[in-house]
C-alpha cells in the first residue's frame, strides 16, 4: 500500500483504479478549463505569515456550520455520480464524514438514493437540489429529504443550463457505462472497480428512477435529465422552495456581490461562493478571488461558505482567513473514494485536517475560530482591477 501524505497521492491512485470516463468526469471543467485551473492556482498567490514563540498547545479545529457542530469547518460537497467512482460511493462517503464529524451532502444526481444513505448512517446529512422543470418531482424529492431527516437543503443556482464539458462528451459518459469496445478495453484494466460494482444493485440515478414520471429505464432517464434542468429558475422560485422546505437553506453558486445581497433578502441561512468547480461558466473568476468582496458585502448578515479549488488544509485555512465560515471539498474526497473507497475518503479528511491544524499553529493560532486575515499576505490586486 503506498504511503498517502497528500491529496495528489490519492488523485494518482484514483486515476489508476477508476474507469476513465468517471475519473475524467471528476477531473474536468467546461470549455477551455481556464476557471477550473485558476480555482486552484489562485490559492498559490496568497502567502502565510509565520509566527514564532507562541504557545501552540491545546489546539482545536472544532467549529460550527449553520449551527451544526463540526470537527473542522469542512463539508463534503455534493458530487453527481459519486457511486460510480466506487460502488455505493455516497454511502461510503457519508459514513466517513459521519465518523470524522463533518457534514456530507448528497446530490440530486447521486447513484445511491437519499433513502439509501439514510438507512446506512445515523447523523443527519444535507441534500443538494437541482431545480427541475417537473415541479411534482421537485416537491416530492424535498419531501423525501425531510422524511430522511436531512438537516439542510443546499439549493444549486448555477446550473440552469448545463455547461459543456468536452471530456464527458468524448467519453460518452453514462451511468452505468455503455459497453462499447472503448469502454470494455478500459474496464478490463479496472477489475477491482468492476468486482465491487457487480456486488451492488446501485448503478444508476436512484433519486430519479422510479420517482420521476416516465423514467423507468436508462433510455427514458437520459432523455428526461437532458430536458429537465429549469432555465426559468429565479428568486421567486427560490422563495417558493424555501417555504416548501421549511428548514435551513444554503444557496450554492453565488459568485457576485449583487447575487449575494439577493440571497440575504430571500432569507437563506448561508451561501456558498462557488463557480461549480469550474464546470459551468468558463472564464469566470475563481471562487477564492471573489470570496473577499462577497464577505465584505454580506458577511455580517449571512453565513458565507466557499467551494471550488480546495485541495489542502492550507487552502482551507486561506479561505477561512478571508472570511468563509466553512468550505466544501468535492474533488479532494472523490480522489480518495476512487482510490480506496471509504478508507480513502477518511484519508482525504485526515490529510486536510493535519495540514489545517499544523499550518494554523505555525501561523500562531490555536483555535480555528480565531483565524483572520492577519495571518495572510494577499497581493494588493488579488481581486483584480477590472474596467
Amino acid at each position: 500500500m503506498p504511503i498517502i501524505t497528500t491529496i495528489d497521492d490519492l488523485k494518482r491512485l484514483h486515476k489508476r483504479r477508476a474507469p476513465k470516463m468517471f475519473y475524467d468526469y471528476a477531473e474536468s471543467g467546461s470549455w477551455t478549463e481556464q476557471t477550473f485551473r485558476e480555482n486552484t492556482s489562485d490559492f498559490d498567490q496568497i502567502r502565510l505569515r509565520q509566527r514564532v514563540a507562541v504557545d501552540m498547545t491545546n489546539r482545536t479545529t472544532a467549529s460550527q456550520m449553520i449551527g451544526e457542530d463540526v470537527s473542522m469547518p469542512v463539508a463534503l460537497a455534493p458530487v453527481g455520480l459519486t457511486g460510480m467512482q466506487s460502488a455505493d460511493g455516497e454511502i461510503k462517503a457519508a459514513r466517513a464524514a459521519e465518523k470524522f464529524g463533518v457534514p456530507f451532502t448528497i446530490s440530486t444526481m447521486s447513484i445511491c438514493s437519499i433513502e439509501d444513505v439514510a438507512a446506512h448512517t445515523k447523523a443527519p446529512f444535507w441534500f443538494q437540489l437541482y431545480v427541475m422543470r417537473d415541479e411534482e418531482f421537485v416537491d416530492n424529492i424535498i419531501a423525501r429529504a425531510k422524511n430522511a431527516g436531512c438537516s439542510a437543503l443546499v439549493l444549486t443556482l448555477d446550473l440552469q443550463i448545463l455547461g459543456q464539458r468536452h471530456k464527458d462528451l468524448k467519453n460518452g459518459l453514462t451511468a452505468p457505462p455503455k459497453l462499447t469496445p472503448k469502454t470494455l478495453l478500459d474496464l478490463s484494466t479496472k477489475w477491482r472497480w468492476g468486482l465491487e460494482m457487480l456486488g451492488t444493485h446501485r448503478r444508476t440515478f436512484r433519486n430519479i428512477v422510479g420517482h420521476a414520471k416516465s423514467v423507468e429505464n436508462m433510455a427514458s432517464l437520459h432523455s428526461w435529465t437532458a430536458q429537465q434542468f429549469d432555465p426559468k429558475l429565479n428568486w421567486d422560485t427560490v422563495a417558493r422552495l424555501k417555504e416548501k422546505w421549511g428548514g435551513k437553506l444554503i444557496l450554492k453558486g453565488i459568485l457576485d456581490v449583487e447575487d449575494a445581497k439577493m440571497a440575504v433578502k430571500c432569507g437563506a441561512d448561508a451561501i456558498v461562493v462557488s463557480n461549480h468547480g469550474g464546470r459551468q461558466l468558463d472564464g469566470a473568476l475563481s471562487a477564492i478571488r471573489m470570496l473577499p468582496s462577497i464577505v465584505a458585502a454580506v458577511g455580517d448578515q449571512i453565513e458565507v461558505h466557499m467551494d471550488s479549488g480546495i485541495r489542502s488544509g492550507q487552502d482551507v485555512l486561506k479561505a477561512l482567513s478571508l472570511g468563509a465560515k466553512g468550505v466544501y471539498i468535492g474533488r479532494a474526497y472523490i480522489y480518495g473514494l476512487g482510490a480506496m473507497g471509504q478508507a480513502g475518503v477518511t484519508k482525504a479528511l485526515e490529510v486536510i485536517h493535519a495540514e489545517l491544524d499544523t499550518t494554523m499553529a505555525l501561523c500562531g493560532k490555536r483555535d480555528i475560530k480565531d483565524i483572520g486575515r492577519d495571518i495572510l499576505l494577499v497581493p494588493e490586486d488579488f481581486e483584480g482591477r477590472w474596467a
